[in-house]
This record gives structure tokens, C-alpha cells and sequence, in this order.
């Protein structure tokens, strides 16, 4: 059968839930600064219900999340924490690939708000070189706009490792990003800037069959790896937003989400795994479901 990239779940929800903390609009870093050894904990729980891949703790390590509140000086200690917390993980694991997680500038779901490239592709750069030599890959996480493609791609080569780009959908109609502008646009404009892979992502699970049909014309191996959330609210489109404005869908259970998660590689999609809210019980079903049917778990 298949071989199939399985990706973990949601670093930052996780992390909350098991902090027992209110969310902060550091979100998971705050997390991190606070309870050392939690992440690698996490990261060990995905590797174990099946996930080949740890992604690195470093979405929200931006420069423009850490400035509002006085810890810029912060930026490389705290790559270099979430770094030294994968691979804690992939250690007390004995297996497992290492991916730097490249998040958004400004906010998630924020297109209007993605600064010019100028400014953006050398705060990405800034970012993508902490995970030089260190990492195995890098993906782009929740890219929303084709500027928004052009400019973390962009920054995320001086990494000089494989990329990843994951792009966030329309949770009413799959082949748009959240910007309005087709997905199918954005995914050649990242095929053709050299990424090894095109994915959907953070967004609703309902969605993502039609976001699958375009990103597999680039002809790159495609997946996706959906939230949880009922949908982004307007309580979320605002400044430093706090993840406790958006709202766990009663119907996210491990067999749930596997059963869409099953259609999507149904649909030829080889990478696979979940966003935020997907749990390491949730990972667990959908591996026990992949070897069911006879694919390799890569």
C-alpha cells in the first residue's frame, strides 16, 4: 500500500490544556517559559501514538509577538529551548524527524495584516536559521495570502533544509485561502519556489477534500492536518488574540476526525495529522487506522 507521512498533532492546544494555565497571547511559548520540559513531554506522547514527525514549539517565537512584551532579547534562548525539547523527545522516543515550525508574522488568519516583504522575509530568515543544521525539515505553517506564500518561502530557504508548505482555507470553501485568493495559485507559486510539499492546514476538516483537489495539480506530494475549532471567530480576528476565544467542536472525537482523515488519504494524500485541538489519542486512532489498511507509516 501507501507510505504514509504521519505528522503529530497540536503543539500549542496541547499545551494549554495540559498547563491548566489561561492562555496568554504568547500562547505556547508562555508554556514553555514556564513549565520546562512540558513541550518534550508532548512531543514525546505524538511520537508514541504513531507520528514520525516532532514539530519544533517555535510557531508563535516571532519577533513582533515577543516586542509587545518586553522579551525580544528572548528570540534565540527560546528557539533554542523548543529546539533542545524536540529533541529531548525524538531521544527518549529512538525515533522520529525534526521539523521547524515557520508560523506567521502579525497574527494567524490575518492576511490584512502580513507586513510588506521587505520587512517579512527577513524576520522569516531570522527564524528559518535557527533551524540550519539542527532540523530536519521546515514547514510554513498556516499561510494565508500569495504574498504571504511569496515571503515566508522565501525566508524559509535560508534554512537550506526540505520545505513544507501548509496553507490555511476557507472554512466554508476549501479552494480558497483565508485572503479570498485560490489555493491553487498559491500551491504552484510554492511548487515552483522549490518546496518538496504542499499541505492544508487550521482549518476545518469539512473543507479540506476540496483544498486536497487543488494542491494535488501541482503534482508534489500533498496532505493536510485540520483543527478542531467549530470555526475562527471574530473574537480571534482582533490584536493578540487569545486562543480561549475560539471554541472546541463537540463532535472532535479520535474516531471522528480519523474517519475524515482516512477520506483524505482515500484522496491520495500521503502526509497527514492534525492542528490544533488533534490530541495524541487522536493521532493514536488514525495510526491503528492507516496500518488497518495496509499503509507504511514513514
Amino acid at each position: 500500500m501507501t507510505d504514509i507521512t504521519l505528522l503529530d498533532g497540536g503543539m500549542g492546544q496541547e499545551l494549554v490544556h495540559r498547563a491548566g494555565d489561561r492562555p496568554t497571547a504568547l500562547w505556547s511559548t508562555q508554556v514553555m517559559m514556564d513549565k520546562p520540559g512540558l513541550v518534550a513531554e508532548v512531543s514525546r506522547d505524538f511520537l508514541a501514538a504513531g507520528a514520525t514527525i516532532a514539530t519544533l514549539n517555535s510557531y508563535a517565537i516571532q519577533r513582533d509577538r515577543l516586542v509587545p512584551v518586553g522579551i525580544e532579547d528572548k528570540f534565540e534562548t527560546l528557539h533554542a529551548m523548543a529546539l533542545q525539547e524536540g529533541q529531548n523527545a525524538i531521544a527518549a522516543h529512538g525515533s522520529g524527524r525534526l521539523a521547524g515550525s515557520l508560523g506567521p508574522l502579525g497574527a494567524s488568519y490575518r492576511p490584512d495584516i502580513h507586513p510588506s516583504a521587505d520587512i517579512a522575509v527577513p524576520l522569516y530568515r531570522e527564524v528559518a536559521e535557527q533551524f540550519k543544521g539542527k532540523a530536519d525539515l521546515v514547514i510554513c505553517e498556516t499561510v494565508v495570502s500569495l504574498d504571504h506564500t511569496r515571503c515566508i518561502i522565501e525566508g524559509a530557504k535560508s534554512a537550506g533544509l526540505p520545505i513544507y508548505c501548509a496553507f490555511s482555507v476557507n472554512d466554508e470553501d476549501g479552494s480558497e485561502l483565508r485572503s479570498g485568493e485560490p489555493v491553487s495559485e498559491a500551491a504552484q507559486i510554492a511548487a515552483d519556489m522549490g518546496v518538496v510539499a504542499v499541505l492544508a492546514n487550521c482549518s476545518a476538516p469539512e473543507v479540506i477534500p476540496a483544498a486536497l483537489r487543488e494542491l494535488a495539480k501541482t503534482g508534489l506530494p500533498y496532505g493536510a492536518y485540520a483543527n478542531g475549532f467549530t470555526k475562527i471567530s471574530e473574537g480571534f480576528l482582533k490584536e493578540r488574540p487569545t486562543v480561549d476565544a475560539l471554541t472546541l467542536r463537540h463532535d472532535f472525537t479520535p474516531e471522528h476526525y480519523a474517519d475524515h482523515v482516512m477520506a483524505w488519504v482515500d484522496q491520495g494524500a500521503t502526509l497527514v495529522g492534525g492542528c490544533c485541538e488533534v490530541s495524541p489519542a487522536h493521532i493514536a486512532e488514525i495510526a491503528k487506522r492507516l496500518r488497518a489498511a495496509g499503509h507504511i507509516i514513514v
